[in-house]
């Protein structure tokens, strides 16, 4: 009798063994899915994300500008009429300092004996118009200078503002080249930087890159000449040069640049080791020296 209780006992044990067991599959089955479909769901929401954090940068941008635009107007204009009251208060200063003049001459003339009185006021209209029209022409040519000198500050002010609004377009575009996976669509953004500065050196350079990636080594080759040429001093101009020229079997150019690229940069001996574009060269004597030289 005992003996058969403690068989029931152990059947009973080992099915809700099991039945555990099923069910913590169950489970992990269940979490694995839902985990399966919120990649599904993260996935495409990702880019929306970005495009619309890059829209809000740009609504910001247009609307810091705006208020930029709107405080400088006020300034240019409470200072233009500034200056004119300050120009109108000296000429009336003036004004009412001759006729001061002109008064205490009349009374030290007529208690000295002028001729006539005709006299006296001949005089006196002429000292006064000399007065006037000398303060008249001062004052003319101040407004003029200060109006050349508002114009120069209001057009540099434009110009800086041109280049603020061109430096903050450029590195939006930057910055979506850095979250961008396709090599068209970053070609595509380096075009649009270029219009922008067709003499930026970075954009040209990083184009070539990615040329390269997409086999136009020629196209590759002539933008990084067109770097080199504005700026001799980039390394990774001559380290693109040094790939397209690889490529297109012209070894002692490319050992040239990549010579000239180690010798602005810091580049180390793995960096080129690992570099696909140069296995053409990379049985040369001369890469290996270059080699030897790197840490």
């Amino acid at each position: 009798m005992r003996i058969s209780l403690l068989i029931k006992k152990h059947i009973g044990t080992s099915t809700f063994a099991l039945t555990c067991i099923l069910f913590l599959a169950l489970q992990l089955n269940a979490l694995a899915q839902k985990a399966d479909s919120t990649q599904q769901l993260e996935d495409p929401l990702f880019k929306p994300f970005i495009e619309r954090y890059i829209l809000d940068e740009l609504k910001t941008l247009r609307e810091s500008q705006a208020e930029l635009k709107k405080e400088t107007v006020e300034k240019i204009t409470a200072a233009e009429l500034n200056s004119a009251d300050r120009a109108m208060r000296y000429t009336t200063d003036t004004t009412n300092n001759i006729f001061y003049i002109i008064t205490i001459a009349a009374s030290i003339l007529v208690v000295i004996g002028w001729r006539s009185l005709s006299d006296i006021k001949r005089r006196v209209e002429q000292i006064t118009e000399d007065k006037i029209n000398k303060a008249t022409t001062d004052y003319e040519k101040r407004l003029t200078e200060l109006e050349i000198d508002l114009k120069k500050r209001t057009n540099e002010l434009m110009k800086t503002q041109e280049k603020l609004a061109v430096t903050n377009q450029i590195q939006s575009i930057w910055r979506r080249v850095s979250i961008e996976d396709k090599i068209e669509e970053k070609i595509h953004l380096y075009d649009q930087i270029l219009e922008l500065v067709p003499n930026n050196v970075e954009a040209l350079t990083y184009k070539a890159d990615g040329l390269l990636d997409i086999g136009e080594i020629r196209w590759a080759n002539s933008l990084s000449n067109q770097a080199i040429e504005i700026d001799p001093e980039y390394y990774l101009a001559y380290w693109q040069r040094a790939c397209s020229n690889a490529k297109l079997g012209n070894k002692s150019e490319a050992l040239k640049d990549l010579e000239m690229s180690v010798e602005l940069s810091d580049l180390t001996k793995s960096e080129l080791i690992n570099e696909p574009m140069f296995d053409e060269i990379k049985e040369s004597s001369k890469f290996n020296k270059i080699l030897s030289r790197l840490k």
